[in-house]
């Protein structure tokens, strides 16, 4: 009965692909190094964008062959599990990157600790730092938000759409006054 499959573990479990492939529901598939209990603890990349995309890749490849249809995957480079503050930033400055691979990309920045670190502030005080990731997702190709306060995201989607649009417009050689 579920409508899409959120796994954190990124497929980890075979017997989540054989769910996954028998239901045909929307399978997210995110990145995590580590497990939950010590993904923070000194998370290290040589290449954070290039070694995320490879094993989303890899990932995506192992599904295909259980028998997952492509068009039910949606990757999510893992915003904050397994990441440093560095790694994190990176990532978003980067989120374009990962349309290469030809899937659609779903961003979670809601309230997360990269927010509280940048600005400094205590999880329930960072809506604002959530719109501007937001905003950048947004702009950066991101396909599906995944947030807390969607009323107020709605919003800065909204506007970050029209920005886009009277861009491409303008762009085109439309008028846009």
């Amino acid at each position: 009965g579920a409508d899409v499959i959120n796994d954190i573990t990124g497929l980890g479990d075979p017997a989540m692909m054989t769910v996954a492939a028998r239901t045909q529901a929307p399978v997210v598939v995110m990145h995590m190094q580590g497990t939950p209990r010590i993904m923070q603890q000194k998370p290290s990349y040589r290449e954070v964008v290039a070694e995320v995309i490879a094993w989303l890749e890899g990932v995506c490849g192992r599904a295909i062959e259980a028998g997952i249809a492509r068009h039910q995957l949606i990757i999510d480079p893992g915003i904050g599990f397994g990441k440093t503050t560095q790694h994190n930033l990176e990532l978003l400055h980067r989120l374009r990157d990962f349309r290469c691979l030809g899937y659609p990309v779903l961003v979670g920045t809601s309230r997360k600790s990269v927010i509280g670190d940048v600005l400094h502030l205590p999880v329930g005080e960072r809506v604002e730092g959530t719109a501007a990731t937001v905003a950048l997702a947004v702009y950066e190709g991101a396909d599906i938000i995944r947030v807390h306060d969607v009323k107020e995201m709605r919003r800065v989607i909204d506007m970050t759409q029209a920005i886009q649009e009277s861009t491409r417009r303008w762009e085109r050689g439309a008028d846009v006054g």
